[in-house]
């Protein structure tokens, strides 16, 4: 479901990935609360190379941007070449992800809490 009748990769994959990465970053800064009150506002995805089936791939992400009530992160999306040990990738796709913070029961967003405001800068 997610190629084409070519084999080429759609581009609602890259978000995935995204998302993926997004979430291991998550884990690693120990802030599991952040996905429930985390919408985006804001998706900005640019494309340089297709993405095969079967391709293996390698999603980061970093965050560029601590504001008071959002947050933005940087992603890169590299296609890696079949059997090439040690290779980098080229990068397929780039762009970013603004979050703000809307805590359960909130209608607009909020200030980030310290401990994650913390976590973040600590993580940097």
């Amino acid at each position: 479901m997610d190629t084409d009748a070519s084999g080429h990769q759609h581009n609602s994959a890259v978000l995935r990935w995204v998302e993926s990465a997004e979430a291991e970053l998550f884990r690693n800064l120990d802030l599991p609360e952040y996905f429930p009150s985390a919408p985006r506002v804001q998706q900005v995805i640019n494309y340089k190379a297709k993405l095969w089936f079967g391709q293996r791939v390698t999603a980061t992400v970093r965050i560029a941007a601590l504001g008071r009530t959002s947050m933005t992160m940087e992603f890169e999306v590299r296609g890696h070449s079949a059997g090439a040990a040690g290779d980098a990738g080229e990068v397929a796709a780039f762009g970013s992800v603004t979050t703000a913070h809307v805590p359960p029961g909130a209608t607009s967003a909020q200030p980030w809490p310290e401990h994650f405001v913390a976590a973040v800068r600590a993580g940097a």
